[in-house]
């Protein structure tokens, strides 16, 4: 899966703020990404964030 900084990831789960849309802030064996709800950012690994991911926007 073909994932760069500052595209725009839709996941299968929602956060709690409501928003499905996340952005890539970092990548490696292990993503951050940011909320484009609320700004929280987190860390994930690499195989549960491609599991989760249902689409991306460059």
């Amino acid at each position: 899966m073909d994932i760069k900084v500052g595209n725009i990831i839709h996941l299968k789960k929602q956060h709690p703020c409501g928003s499905h849309e996340w952005e890539v802030l970092r990548t490696g064996i292990d993503f951050r990404i940011k909320c484009l709800g609320c700004g929280h950012q987190v860390m994930i690994p690499r195989k549960k964030l491609e599991k989760n991911i249902k689409n991306i926007k460059e």
